[in-house]
């Protein structure tokens, strides 16, 4: 099947190690795109979970396609977000077209894009860290137990629920915090004078013109969602930017030839498992 192709595509809030990561639907998106460009924009590896010791050959897979692109000439960013923050010492580490980054500035088609994770808009990150990993914990067994009743609702041919969302919005401060965390991003944009302002952390898809609050400018605020609950990533292509959605019946074929044959190239080039050793090893 031949694979689609985008000029920059950008994920964020997978959180592999958790049981919320949608690894296998993440997995099928990337094996149908042929990107330029890949920006990974924080949160892709949850490493305040690694305690755990989740990691299952799914999301062993999703890292293997990821570095499969890197084997293959395509840019890739890893803009590092507050789960991966660890990896924050690391910043300006580089593996082939593989670069480690906390932000960048980048010119897509004349227009400067201001690319980060937002958890530096996060009160809670910035002064009660403890309080922020005790919520992240909270929030992956949440998933857990969504994906159980989830899956009784399928068996008995009931739509499915998000418990998050559902509880976001009932709760005035969440939507709250999300829009202050929009408007936040874009004021800094357009005091730097930037086209584009492009953020993860909040799990919140979203293409909109913001104004800033000064009604000084606006700027075209961007948000590429998570693999966790919408399964969302943002793509640019011909000039105009997009939310790709993620749904099961566009993607009835899957081949896991695909995935032998990564293996066995990155095997080849390099020990993948002992990479992310190193990182855990180094971040601890």
């Amino acid at each position: 099947m031949a694979k689609r192709e985008v000029d920059i595509v950008i994920i964020s809030d997978v959180h592999l190690g958790t049981y919320g990561c949608h690894a296998k639907e993440l997995l099928k998106y990337l094996k149908s795109i042929k990107p330029k460009m890949l920006i990974l924009n924080g949160d892709i590896i949850d490493i305040w979970q690694f305690s755990k010791s989740y990691w299952p050959e799914a999301h062993m897979k999703v890292v293997r396609r990821i570095l499969k692109f890197v084997t293959e000439g395509v840019p890739v960013y890893y803009l590092t977000g507050n789960h991966d923050e660890m990896l924050r010492k690391f910043t300006d580490f580089n593996l082939g077209t593989f670069q480690l980054l906390d932000k960048i500035v980048l010119n897509i088609d004349g227009k400067k894009a201001w690319i980060f994770h937002g958890d530096v808009f996060d009160v809670t990150m910035q002064h009660s860290k403890w309080l922020a990993k005790l919520g992240a914990v909270g929030y992956d067994t949440l998933i857990l137990i969504n994906s159980l009743t989830n899956w009784f609702l399928t068996a008995m041919g009931r739509e499915k629920m998000s418990f998050s969302q559902k509880i976001k919005a009932k709760f005035k401060d969440a939507v709250k915090f999300i829009n202050q965390f929009e408007q936040t991003a874009a004021d800094l944009a357009v005091q730097k004078a930037y086209s584009y302002v492009i953020c993860g952390h909040i799990h919140h898809a979203e293409i909109r013109t913001i104004q800033s609050t000064e009604q000084t400018g606006s700027v075209l605020y961007l948000n590429s969602g998570d693999w966790v609950e919408s399964l969302t990533a943002l793509e640019y292509h011909n000039n105009d930017w997009t939310i790709f959605k993620y749904q099961p019946e566009d993607f009835k074929q899957d081949h896991d030839e695909d995935d032998i044959t990564d293996a066995e190239d990155l095997n080849a080039k390099l020990d993948v498992r002992s990479l992310l050793e190193r990182f855990k090893q180094e971040a601890h």
